[in-house]
């Protein structure tokens, strides 16, 4: 099983992930909810596969996340390590509508930048759209998400990434799975945990993450965008 986050580096050591046009392709959080819904409104999803069942799903994940939206209460140790904070950090965050992992931890990031008091700006982009960039963050070979990766705001280098689920979901997943579980099975038990869970479990990982960012500007930051 793959660590929760990786381990942390120097972001001016790193190449950009993404170009200046990709960044800003990159959706909004409220864009992404609008494009999901309105996407619902055709009976579609996001990415290019459609199918009943996905649309189904999307619907269950757009519950979910309304209610996440509304009752997501930040620990108070992220809320003091966001308070902590000396530097500006961009979240690129990789998603789907139809993904159910995407519906329970997106929120929880997003309430986390909005409560960074903006030093913590999020960035959206839909898997499929980005394959080489998906297929730089895989999980066991496999294209998991929701995935977070922490650039520096001007190099766009990595600092850190985390996902596709909090340790023990992702081992409850793996167990499931070798056991022989259906995709309901599997389904139906992962998101009994997150709702027991409470997102106690995602914000803890995400304040290790927290904690352990780079906190002095790196000179290369303060020159302004680097090149695409």
């Amino acid at each position: 099983m793959n660590p929760p986050f990786s381990r942390f580096m120097t972001s001016s050591a790193f190449l950009p992930v993404i170009t200046s046009a990709q960044l800003a392709s990159a959706y909004s959080y409220a864009a992404y909810r609008q494009l999901i819904d309105e996407l619902l409104a055709a009976d579609k999803t996001t990415g290019p596969q459609q199918s009943a069942e996905l649309t189904d799903y999307t619907r269950l994940n757009v519950q979910r996340m309304r209610r996440l939206d509304k009752t997501v209460r930040l620990l108070p140790a992220v809320q003091s390590a966001l308070a902590a904070l000396t530097r500006s950090y961009r979240w690129l965050i990789i998603t789907e509508g139809w993904c159910g992992d995407a519906s329970q931890i997106v929120p929880v990031l997003e309430a986390i930048a909005q409560a960074s008091g903006g030093k913590i700006t999020t960035h959206y982009l839909l898997r499929d759209e980005h394959p080489a960039l998906m297929d730089a963050y895989l999980t066991n070979g496999a294209r998991a998400i929701p995935k977070l990766v922490v650039l520096d705001p001007a190099t766009r280098a990595e600092i850190t990434h985390w996902g596709p689920r909090p340790a023990p979901a992702q081992k409850l997943l793996l167990d499931l799975k070798a056991q022989g579980a259906t995709h309901e099975e599997y389904a139906e038990q992962v998101h009994g945990w997150y709702a027991h869970d409470k997102t106690q479990t995602t914000q803890g990982e995400l304040l290790v993450l927290l904690g352990q960012l780079p906190q002095k500007q790196e000179a290369a930051s303060q020159d302004g965008e680097a090149a695409s």
